[in-house]
């Protein structure tokens, strides 16, 4: 009996490879670079099988050149890169992470939090120029006790934040369309709050939004000119979430007191007018932003355990089983 072949877009781990190999045929990308679009057409056109990744985007137009592809496992939570529309015309199972990058992202967004409030990156730089000759009253920033945050967007990774706030001593207040329980918001020690009120109170903003046309541009220069002064923004949602350049504008004006973020515009591959990179205003703004390059889950044993999930999926999938995380079949 053959054993259905399944394209790999992205390097994974050997074991997570070896145990592909077990029940498929694996092609794998053994490098770090994505793989251009005519290759990887060409690797996918007789596959059944397919594992994706962040900078993948499935539409319509590729997937009309893939006759006998049957699965697709995304190593993701979130895929508004992937047109799960047109999969589902076609019959194309869809799978994805429902929980596995939870607490990594979590923790990610609470390292930019403090990052950026106490100045860590200015204060290293400081020391790395040879400036340094001991304690001066300089580099003060804004700690968390006692700080109002806000935290747009209550998911699994909003509450999985809120968790680690919780002991810090902030006062967090959430919007989210759809709110917790009563019993949910006292263990994790929220309020649920509206949004206008969540800007004009936070400290702290954190957005941990999907990308959809009703949150694309969000924070834009209106919903920004309305921020309390001096607030602190995190983005670990998606980088259309906000508009850079207003946020940029803002930051250089003083009214917006940082800018932390994950994930940018750029990487929006499902936005056919997304930029080709991150606004130069926004990278110039070095004293008040702190980036990171989509390090959500890039915890080893998280990145691990997320692909061996993936080749699971794979596996029950071509056993006839109905695999876990699938969004439709």
């Amino acid at each position: 009996m053959n054993r259905p072949k399944v394209v790999v877009t992205q390097r994974i781990h050997p074991e997570v490879a070896g145990f592909l190999g077990e029940f498929s045929e694996p092609v794998l990308n053994e490098s770090r670079d994505v793989l251009p679009e005519p290759e990887l057409l060409a690797r996918c056109r007789d596959a059944q099988g397919l594992m994706v990744f962040m900078p993948d985007r499935l539409d319509a137009t590729f997937l009309g050149h893939c006759p006998k592809l049957q699965i697709v496992a995304a190593t993701l939570k979130g895929y508004d890169n992937f047109d799960v529309a047109a999969m589902a015309k076609r019959g194309i199972a869809f799978c994805i992470q429902e929980d596995l990058l939870t607490v990594a992202t979590a923790e990610l967004a609470l390292a930019l939090m403090l990052g950026l409030g106490r100045n860590l990156l200015e204060g290293d730089a400081h020391i790395r120029s040879g400036a340094f000759q001991g304690w001066r009253p300089r580099f003060y920033g804004i700690g968390l006790a006692g700080a109002q945050v806000g935290l747009l967007g209550m998911g699994q990774v909003g509450q999985a934040l809120a968790a680690r706030l919780k002991p810090m001593g902030c006062q967090v207040q959430y919007c989210d369309p759809r709110p917790l329980t009563a019993g949910e918001e006292q263990e994790l020690g929220v309020t649920a709050t509206s949004f206008e009120a969540l800007l004009e109170g936070s400290d702290y903003l954190v957005l941990l939004l999907p990308l959809t046309p009703g949150t694309r541009g969000l924070l834009g220069k209106d919903t920004l000119d309305r921020i309390k002064p001096g607030c602190l923004l995190i983005n670990i949602g998606r980088g259309s979430v906000v508009d850079e350049k207003a946020v940029a504008k803002s930051l250089n004006e003083g009214h917006l007191g940082g800018y932390a973020a994950d994930v940018f515009a750029m990487e929006d591959w499902a936005l056919a007018d997304r930029p080709p990179s991150i606004a130069a205003s926004l990278l110039a703004q070095g004293r008040h932003t702190l980036f990171t390059p989509h390090l959500g889950s890039a915890v080893a044993g998280v990145r691990l355990a997320i692909e061996r999930k993936a080749a699971l999926q794979l596996q029950a999938f071509f056993a006839g089983e109905t695999p876990e995380g699938l969004v439709q079949r």
